[in-house]
């Protein structure tokens, strides 16, 4: 891992961005890495198991509009279109395909990065 701490609350945008797939998928978290037009480009083998959804069906897809319809609000889509730069986190539940599933999500983002993520803590 090129990090020390790759924990859920110090992991950074750096770190996800020179992370390899596999380096990601080891993560005990869900990682979901998107461009600025929210297509999936990033999805770790930990969120696929927790969400249930094949990574094959998620990859280059809209994220808000297609695979998590229950971020598509002010908390979580609507703040990538308005901050450039977000380092934050965000108690938040999951509803879609699933019961309510209380769970902590980081939102990062900077303004120079080709790539924005949503990290999952179940």
């Amino acid at each position: 891992m090129p990090t020390k701490d790759a924990s859920f609350d110090a992991v950074s945008l750096n770190d996800l961005e020179s992370m390899s797939d596999e380096d990601r998928d080891a993560l005990p978290f869900g990682v979901v890495g998107f461009g600025a037009d929210t297509i999936v480009q990033t999805y770790n083998a930990t969120e696929a198991r927790m969400s249930g959804l094949d990574p094959s069906t998620v990859m280059g897809v809209p994220f808000f509009d297609a695979v998590a319809q229950c971020m598509n609000n002010f908390l979580v889509a609507q703040r990538f279109e308005d901050e450039p730069d977000i380092d934050d986190i965000v108690p938040y539940v999951l509803t879609l395909r699933m019961r309510p599933t209380k769970v902590r999500l980081r939102l990062l983002a900077h303004a120079g990065m080709p790539r924005r993520y949503i990290l999952i803590e179940r």
